[in-house]
């Protein structure tokens, strides 16, 4: 289905309150699973002023102090203050364990995973752009190029698409925490020459009349949970696909792969990935719906986008027939008991490299269905 349309997508940096929350959510999850691979997490975070609260269930034998994985999380990021903790931390409810124990899903729900061959990554530009502009922001940061700025950040990028591909950018945005003494045009300047232009640059697209809006209140002094309250999984679009595909009702930080709602979402895009990849379409998008407590999901949909070089149906009989959907058949898959989590709870959980559920080991196999 080729078509005419403009995308917006967002990201956000890690110093942004939401994702501090993540990524303390995430921690704790590698902590639990460095020690006990069969660790059963579901940890959520709220963060406001000098006040972080932990609550959720941990089924666990590690050992781990959570305030000390906290104070480590916003030191790694960039913040300097000791925050008061409230852990309210308890085990799994023996309800939803009974399910999960007899290798059923922890819940029910709908998970979407896609693909598209528009990028080396087999992701949508939009997002893709928007993780790195967000990702250049934490590097001009960091290495003290721009010395002023400070963790808090966002970036927002549009995306003209002619025929179901991208044309042109349109606009880009980016909303970066600067300390008080830096003049707005200096660092408007600073912005687009060290941070724009070093990602846009690399792609091929027409940039001549791209409207740029940087700070665009005038001032982003205060930031972080200082600023504003965060709570784990409220970027849910920024994670995934940019808003460009469905997304489930779960978020994916601070839960152990047990949850469908994350290794649901990391089986669909491993799948997509390899569909696209292995040449049967150019873009694919699916979704894939479980159960609590029962062990195979209850429906399987792909969607092609009319770019598909064999009939849908057929690729998903394969799938049913030959990739194990249970929850424990993803872990086992994909290999997911491992503590690799806190790495995706900035800037994206796809279109990384290394991450198992980027890898396209079974493009050859689904190749053979052409």
């Amino acid at each position: 289905m080729n078509h005419n349309f403009i995308l917006t997508s967002e990201s956000v940096t890690e110093g942004h309150p939401d994702k501090v929350c993540d990524q303390i959510s995430d921690a704790i999850l590698d902590a639990c699973l460095a020690q006990d691979p069969l660790s059963r997490v579901a940890c959520e975070t709220l963060a406001k002023n000098n006040q972080i609260v932990i609550a959720g269930e941990i089924t666990t034998k590690a050992s781990f102090s959570p305030e000390g994985i906290v104070k480590k999380a916003l030191k790694e990021i960039g913040y300097e203050y000791s925050p008061e903790i409230l852990n309210i931390l308890s085990q799994q409810s023996p309800d939803i364990a009974q399910g999960v124990d007899t290798g059923g899903a922890g819940d029910q729900g709908m998970m979407f995973g896609y693909a598209t061959n528009e990028t080396a990554e087999l992701m949508p530009l939009p997002i893709l752009l928007a993780h790195k502009l967000a990702n250049r922001l934490k590097e001009a940061r960091k290495s003290g190029e721009l010395k002023y700025l400070l963790p808090d950040g966002k970036s927002q990028i549009t995306i003209e698409y002619r025929d179901g591909k991208p044309f042109r950018i349109r606009s880009v945005v980016i909303a970066a925490q600067h300390q008080e003494e830096v003049k707005l045009e200096d660092l408007r300047q600073d912005i687009i020459k060290q941070v724009i232009d070093p990602i846009l640059s690399a792609y091929d697209l027409n940039k001549d009349q791209i409207q740029y809006f940087i700070n665009q209140t005038g001032k982003f002094v205060l930031g972080g949970p200082l600023a504003d309250a965060g709570l784990t999984g409220r970027k849910i679009i920024v994670d995934t696909y940019g808003g460009l595909t469905p997304h489930g009702g779960g978020a994916f930080s601070g839960k152990d792969p047990s949850k469908v709602d994350r290794s649901g979402a990391y089986m669909a895009r491993y799948l997509a990935k390899n569909i696209v990849a292995g040449g049967l379409a150019d873009k694919c998008g699916i979704q894939i719906a479980y159960v609590i407590g029962y062990r195979q999901p209850v429906s399987l949909m792909l969607d092609f986008y009319g770019t598909g070089k064999i009939e849908e149906g057929k690729v998903a009989d394969y799938i049913l027939k030959n990739i194990d959907l249970s929850p424990g058949g993803i872990i086992e898959k994909l290999n997911l008991r491992q503590p690799i989590y806190k790495q995706t709870a900035a800037y994206g959980h796809f279109g990384k490299e290394g991450l198992p559920w980027e890898s396209t080991d079974l493009k050859d196999d689904i190749k053979s269905l052409l």
